[in-house]
């Protein structure tokens, strides 16, 4: 086996925008560049990374266990580097971070455990609450900085973001479902299945407002603000689910009896920012949060 840092990179940048035209706009080289690379690297594991469709690539079972290891791999690679960085030893004081329910265990935990080993002298806190409140601690200096979700951030004018996710929206199923062999599923397909809800950030307000588009009230099977809570649910065939796709774990417990499928259509993306004070100076150590959050961001794709 002997793949490359830059065939891991190709790997998660396809992973993440779902086709391979994405992958190279968002990384500035050619398609043919991109395809060589998945081609060598599925080659030299011997697995199928992508399954691929007239619209892009769905990334199999295989694929999502790999991408875990890729990106803890990029993420090392990039931690090796900054442990040569001088002055990340010498940064001393506290950081107070601002976390939403949804980004807490899927994006903030990694970026957190890097920003921890590359500044170990640093004190951090987290609050753990509803976007709209951890605006109000930004606005009134009561954090440094928040990884949440921004797709419907409400003040723009006080707060700078900065994005470092962008999820689509998909159907989750379980195996057997009746639409998991249909060719498309379209939403109207959806409202006559029984919801499970998930209630944290904005996925319930975004989830009733696709099916209301409709004209069709959601048919709401089991509301939680736990996610394993739904996967279970889903599994079990207690209902399907409409849920970013940053949240979905097949190697998860239940996770191998759920299937994400595409829904033909327009869904909104969700997206997750870093955000922070405007016209307010920062710490050294929330501009160093800043720039790892980034540079995590970058590593992924370059």
């Amino acid at each position: 086996m002997a793949f490359t840092i830059r065939q891991l990179q190709y790997f998660v940048a396809v992973a993440e925008q779902g086709t391979v035209s994405g992958a190279a706009h968002i990384l500035s080289i050619s398609q043919s560049a991109v395809t060589e690379a998945i081609k060598e690297l599925e080659a030299d594991l011997g697995v199928g990374l992508f399954e691929r469709h007239s619209r892009g690539l769905n990334i199999t079972h295989k694929g999502h266990q790999f991408l875990r290891h890729a990106t803890t791999i990029l993420s090392n690679v990039s931690d090796a580097k900054q442990a040569f960085d001088d002055t990340a030893e010498a940064v001393h004081g506290e950081l107070h971070l601002g976390v939403t329910s949804l980004v807490a265990g899927y994006v903030l935990s990694d970026i957190l455990a890097r920003y921890r080993r590359a500044y170990p002298h640093v004190s951090v806190s987290a609050i753990e609450d509803n976007g709209e409140y951890l605006e109000h601690l930004l606005i009134g200096g009561e954090i440094d900085v928040a990884v949440m979700v921004i797709s419907n951030l409400r003040d723009r004018l006080a707060l700078h973001s900065e994005i470092l996710e962008v999820s689509p929206y998909r159907l989750w199923l379980p195996l057997g479902h009746r639409l998991s062999t249909a060719q498309s599923i379209s939403l109207a397909d959806v409202t006559s299945e029984p919801i499970i809800m998930l209630t944290v950030d904005e996925i319930e307000e975004a989830t009733g407002k696709l099916l209301g588009a409709l004209g069709a009230r959601p048919r709401v099977a089991f509301r939680t603000r736990s996610v394993e809570a739904v996967r279970s649910l889903v599994a079990t065939g207690a209902g399907v689910a409409l849920l970013p796709d940053l949240v979905y774990r097949p190697w998860s417990l239940e996770g191998d009896r759920i299937e994400s499928r595409d829904v033909s259509g327009t869904l909104p993306m969700v997206q997750v920012g870093v955000v922070w004070r405007k016209g307010s100076p920062l710490s050294q150590a929330a501009r160093d949060f800043i720039g790892l959050a980034q540079a995590h961001r970058a590593t992924r794709l370059r």
